[in-house]
């Protein structure tokens, strides 16, 4: 077995507080923003602005470099947006250098429910990423990263839409190619944690329900728009909605230490 590869420890994803749930290692949290519907990504506009912005935005990791590198190796993340946005000037204006961004991304699979409510919490799966963002300029490369995010939003959509982009399309886009320094995952699973004053309390015990109470996202059954003439809903469409739901339902079982029924 290969060595596994970690993010190295630094001052911006060291964590202290419930070290154990950390993890440094490239593949789990990889695969988190992999799975995630949407990413978070904040920068520091500067000048008059005095706060931090945070954006939702459509991201995926990958490598136009090394395109065999599978999910556990280093990779960059691909996030677009409109040209003329903030974010995308600032990158432009950076140079080589790039723009410093942090990326977040947080699915939650449970809401565990203690006998306190100080000890409530979530079971959840979180990532945090530091990296430098460079306006990606070679076409091949606009591609890949293209079709990487839209892979990512539906598995073989790209090749199930109209490609390939025309040139208006790409040049009211910006794709960055962020090259990621740092990051961290954390991931909250298991039973509920509960004081030893609440479980030695009969009383208590008796008159509060304590447990978890599963969450998963749900796909839904695919609805055609209005210019639709495709009479039937595509297979892969349909394979895609399927799957990744059982495999939401199937983390939040997981999460709780139980097969999904």
């Amino acid at each position: 077995m290969g060595k596994t590869l970690v993010y190295p420890k630094g001052i911006s994803n060291t964590a202290n507080r419930y070290a154990k749930r950390v993890t440094y290692d490239l593949g789990p949290i990889h695969s988190i923003i992999n799975a995630a519907t949407h990413l978070d990504v904040a920068f520091v506009p500067g000048g008059d602005d005095p706060f931090p912005t945070i954006i939702p935005m459509i991201g995926q990791m990958g490598s136009y470099e090394f395109p065999s590198n599978g999910i556990d190796e280093p990779l960059d993340c691909y996030i677009h947006g409109y040209v003329s946005a903030r974010m995308m000037n600032m990158a432009r204006a950076a140079g080589d250098k790039g723009l410093p961004l942090c990326i977040s991304a947080t699915h939650v699979d449970g809401l565990v429910l203690s006998l306190s409510p100080f000890s409530h919490s979530y079971n959840y799966r979180s990532v945090v990423l530091h990296g430098y963002g460079v306006p990606v300029t070679d076409e091949d490369e606009k591609n890949y990263a293209m079709k990487l995010i839209t892979d990512g939003v539906v598995a073989k959509r790209w090749d199930n839409s109209r490609t390939p982009p025309t040139a208006g399309e790409f040049q009211s886009t910006t794709i960055l190619r962020v090259k990621i320094v740092a990051g961290s995952g954390k991931v909250r699973d298991g039973e509920v944690s509960d004081e030893k004053q609440d479980i030695d309390s009969m009383e208590v015990r008796e008159k509060v329900w304590s447990g978890i109470v599963p969450v998963w996202q749900t796909l839904g059954e695919p609805v055609p728009s209005s210019t639709n003439m495709v009479k039937e809903v595509p297979a892969y469409l349909q394979e895609y909605v399927s799957r990744v739901t059982e495999e939401n339902k199937k983390h939040a079982y997981a999460a709780m230490k139980l097969p999904a029924p």
